[in-house]
């Protein structure tokens, strides 16, 4: 919220009222880090842990105002190496506390009255219309804030304190909850612990270690025993969950709003009070009021969480692993021998040094994969193979639909009042469920998805009671004999919408084994560059040698040629020209469909920095180190020179360029960072609708829910995962595209439903002729 400079007389944090573009995140630094990081063998320093010595943003440390030092890299078995920026001969000097406290006290008085109030309001304007308010509670300094700021604001009987214990929190932390907890019972607030049924380590042991892509734990340590306890001691339905979510912990938070529905739990509000308040106001705020400080962040900390987990990096991993060693050694054990990769020798430090783990996106990579179902989809029907069979899913379909049983094997499956025949068919020990469904509508599409989730449900639970919570009238049940259903079921859906249906299937499903990828470096290590493309157009001009080959396969991936001749979609692009941006927007349709930037699509996340070794880690053992560099180093051209990196931000690349003694300029891309298309052109969102329809095997109804979820098996890409779309601007777009072109499109927007049609007389190619 207030900007903030370093203060040179109390060594300390000073905030102002300057803009403020993006805070850095400064946090104090104790001696303890110094010790274990190698700075007391360049600086001198009493070993006391009341006061900090200096701040640090990220890897720079800050003595007095001034850097003096910074650190690069580390990693599990690594520690950071050490850059001193200005040597300090005197004795260090602790922050003086007081004096900075009473600087910044205005400060920090009206950011707590606002905050307080704003607290107070939403209480106020919501209480009669949820059952429960209640904190969100994880030890982090944040959450101890938010705490705090919450006491003041609200009658000590109208809310109450969960700590979601993932039974993987570092000790300190499980300190701290002891201390809030006494706490808050001696102030007559109610406290729970929330704890899975599931231990940690065992239910790593069954889906197998959580990834960047497949986060299970969250929902199943966390946040389902969280809801299940408040449901079971409350029977609430309709909740108000007060989280010390912050903007500048993240790209992603920064995008939040204080207050939403909930979109990770049905009938879930979130509020987030301190969302726009920095960690200088944090700690400052912590400071001056005494409250429980974390002994976490004294050991170089920046955020206390689980010992093991997919988001940490660098140096965040060394200083776990260095005062946490046993403890988080036993999770590392769990990763090596889940993996079915070759970890014998060196390998397995490497993999787990390089996070290797983090990136998987199936059960592929897993030992423990379980192949209990397999699914055949044709244009006529949709068939489901088992070695066993199970009637389980019969209960399921409730949710779905009426089920009418004919005999024995015959069934008809309602789904929005149309009924289709299925049956079930046995041969050599092994069944068959078919079921005659075309696909070439949006309900018929979304009757095989939901009826492939009853039966994933039926074939995979295995009693985490994450779907338990999911359902918004508590529908749902988890006991001793497993989830069962119970009252009357109202087809919301919810229970099937998650991620294939099942969190875990969705984190094991796959073959054992890796399949080897083909076509990530068609393009090589020479790329290609946008001038090559336009003087083609014009002139046909080719690059030469090695270049022309590469060019020809791109421009035959974009559609724009074949056998070397220009196609009805390169004429009209010829015709558009290629200063227009549409005109490469539309390349980049087709080019998604080709299968290195398909995987570019599919595997680079929006937001994130991504590196060489990001890349390393996501395709160890699947290509070939040559067919990794090819990629890395062809479109590093690619994006660097047509509109797709910089102008659309399909890829921003982060290139350091150099000149050779022969005056050549040299590339070396750093990273690639995704960020959505700022003004994309609703002509090339209608082009891709129609692609992504044809992909799907004619599929010309759906919501937009559907395409922004990418969890769904699908050959169709959709514009949202194309171009970074998010749901406000889709729906602006779709409305201003069925009201301009309505013989190609119509969308229909109402309370919380919403059909996107496409004529099905029109094709990708028709719409071309709008631009």
């Amino acid at each position: 919220m207030y900007n903030y400079t370093y203060d040179p007389e109390t060594g300390g944090i000073l905030l102002n009222t300057s803009p403020m573009q993006f805070s850095k995140e400064p946090r104090p630094v104790y001696y303890k880090e110094l010790d274990l990081l190698g700075f007391d063998r360049y600086w001198t320093y009493e070993k006391q842990d009341a006061l900090p010595y200096m701040w640090a943003e990220a890897n720079k440390y800050y003595y007095l105002g001034r850097l003096v030092a910074q650190t690069k890299g580390g990693d599990l078995y690594t520690a950071p190496e050490i850059e001193i920026k200005e040597e300090l001969n005197e004795k260090l000097v602790s922050v003086d506390l007081c004096k900075m406290i009473g600087k910044n006290s205005d400060f920090i008085d009206i950011l707590e009255q606002e905050t307080v109030k704003r607290i107070y309001d939403v209480w106020n304007k919501n209480k009669g219309k949820v059952d429960l308010f209640y904190v969100a509670f994880s030890g982090g300094k944040d959450s101890i804030v938010l705490l705090d700021l919450v006491r003041k604001s609200l009658p000590k009987d109208e809310f109450v304190v969960v700590f979601g214990d993932t039974q993987m929190e570092l000790s300190d932390t499980y300190d701290v909850v002891e201390k809030i907890e006494k706490q808050c019972i001696e102030e007559n607030i109610r406290f729970f612990q929330a704890l899975s049924h599931l231990e940690a380590k065992e239910s790593w042991n069954q889906f197998g270690p959580p990834s960047r892509r497949v986060r299970w734990c969250c929902s199943v340590l966390k946040t389902s025993p969280v809801m299940k306890l408040l449901k079971d001691e409350f029977g609430a339905s309709r909740m108000v969950m007060l989280t010390g979510v912050r903007g500048e912990e993240s790209l992603k938070r920064s995008n939040y709003v204080d207050f939403s529905v909930g979109k990770k739990v049905s009938g879930q509000y979130s509020f987030h009070p301190i969302l726009d308040w920095t960690s200088a106001e944090i700690f400052l705020y912590i400071y001056k009021h005494g409250l429980t400080f974390n002994e976490a962040y004294k050991l170089g900390f920046n955020r206390v969480g689980c010992l093991v987990c997919p988001n940490s990096s660098g140096k965040h991993e060394y200083l776990k692993r260095e005062y946490f060693k046993d403890e988080t050694d036993a999770y590392l054990d769990i990763i090596a021998k889940t993996s079915t990769k070759d970890l014998s020798g060196d390998n397995r430090k490497y993999f787990l040094q390089n996070g290797g783990w983090k990136m998987r996106t199936t059960g592929h990579e897993l030992t423990i994969t379980k192949r209990l179902l397999t699914f055949n989809e044709n244009k006529k029907t949709f068939e489901i193979m088992v070695n066993k069979y199970n009637p389980t899913w019969q209960e399921w379909y409730v949710t779905i639909g009426e089920l009418i049983q004919i005999s024995d094997s015959e069934f008809e499956l309602e789904y929005k009042g149309k009924y289709y025949k299925a049956y079930i068919k046995g041969e050599n020990g092994k069944f068959s469920f078919v079921v005659n469904v075309s696909r070439t509508t949006k309900d018929e599409i979304d009757f095989v998805h939901y009826l492939r989730a009853i039966f994933i449900k039926s074939y995979y639970c295995i009693n985490c009671g994450d779907c338990v919570v999911e359902c918004p009238f508590n529908n749902i049940i988890s006991d001793k004999g497993g989830v069962k259903l119970i009252g009357k079921c109202t087809r919301c859906r919810a229970c099937l919408k998650m991620k294939n249906g099942c969190t875990y299937y969705n984190s094991i499903r796959g073959i054992k084994g890796e399949k080897k990828m083909t076509g990530l470096n068609r393009y090589l290590s020479v790329g290609v560059k946008d001038e090559w493309i336009r003087f083609y157009f014009e002139n046909g001009y080719e690059p030469g040698a090695r270049k022309t080959d590469v060019m020809y396969a791109f421009l035959s991936d974009a559609g724009i040629l074949k056998h070397k001749q220009f196609t009805p979609l390169g004429e009209k692009l010829k015709q558009i020209g290629l200063f227009d941006v549409k005109a490469w927007a539309i390349m980049l349709c087709e080019l998604v469909y080709t299968p290195a930037f398909n995987w570019f699509v599919k595997n680079i996340p929006f937001g994130t920095r991504y590196t060489f070794d990001n890349l390393s880690a996501d395709l160890e053992s699947i290509v070939t180190d040559k067919a990794k560099n090819e990629f890395w180093n062809g479109f590093k051209q690619i994006l660097d020179t047509m509109p797709f990196g910089y102008e659309m931000r399909f890829g921003v690349p982060e290139i350091e360029k150099k000149y050779d003694k022969n005056g050549e300029e040299r590339k070396k891309l750093i990273s690639i960072t995704r960020w959505n298309w700022s003004e994309p052109e609703p002509i090339v969102i209608l082009y891709s609708l129609y692609k992504f329809a044809e992909a799907c095997g004619d599929y010309y109804e759906f919501t937009v829910s559907r395409l922004l979820n990418y969890s769904i098996d699908s050959d169709g890409i959709s514009p949202t995962q194309i171009f970074g779309i998010e749901e406000n601007e889709l729906q602006t777009i779709l409305q201003g595209l069925a009201a301009s072109n309505p013989d190609f499109i119509t969308a229909k927007f109402t309370h919380d439903l919403d059909i996107i049609s496409l004529n099905k007389s029109k094709t990708a190619s028709d719409v071309l002729e709008l631009l």
